[in-house]
């Protein structure tokens, strides 16, 4: 198991995505931040990445459960992904 996938929220998809991005350490997706991490594999990998997989990224960046998400962030990361549209 890498150490993105014992991240939560983590899975197969989403750890391929992350590595496809150059993401391979919980300390680099941290640092670039899960909007930077979702435009990347929006753009490098998956065009059709979704607004679930935005959550999980933030989620995983904050070590909880997507359902545990605090209502501001996500919405804070549905106006971001709206933009994208």
């Amino acid at each position: 198991m890498s150490a993105l996938a014992a991240l939560p929220n983590v899975g197969k998809v989403l750890e391929n995505n992350l590595i496809q991005i150059g993401v391979e350490t919980p300390e680099q997706l941290r640092a670039i931040g899960a909007q930077e991490a979702f435009m990347r594999i929006r753009t490098q990998v998956d065009q059709g990445a979704c607004l679930h997989m935005l959550y999980g990224i933030q989620a995983a960046i904050d070590n909880v459960p997507k359902k545990l998400l605090p209502l501001e962030i996500k919405d804070e990361l549905k106006v971001f992904y709206n933009t994208l549209r």
